[in-house]
């Protein structure tokens, strides 16, 4: 009986997931540094929003690429 427990069910890793995020997170960073570039050849300042978005993308992107921990 003892050996008959069920032990519960732990979530698929779905790796397309974590790749479509990068992926957008990447493609937003990447699209802030254009913008900058143009803006700054412009003459024209850069939003304090364009600087905060910019850099969650680059956050977010580290915190989905720092190995977890499964074993604690």
């Amino acid at each position: 009986m003892k050996n008959r427990i069920q032990q519960p069910n732990r979530p698929q890793k779905d790796v397309w997931l974590y790749r479509m995020i990068i992926a957008a997170m990447g493609i937003t960073v990447v699209a802030i540094v254009v913008g900058a570039i143009v803006l700054a050849s412009s003459g024209d300042s850069m939003p304090d929003a364009i600087i905060a978005l910019g850099a969650a993308a680059i956050g977010g992107m580290a915190g989905f690429l720092v190995p977890t921990h499964l074993n604690r």
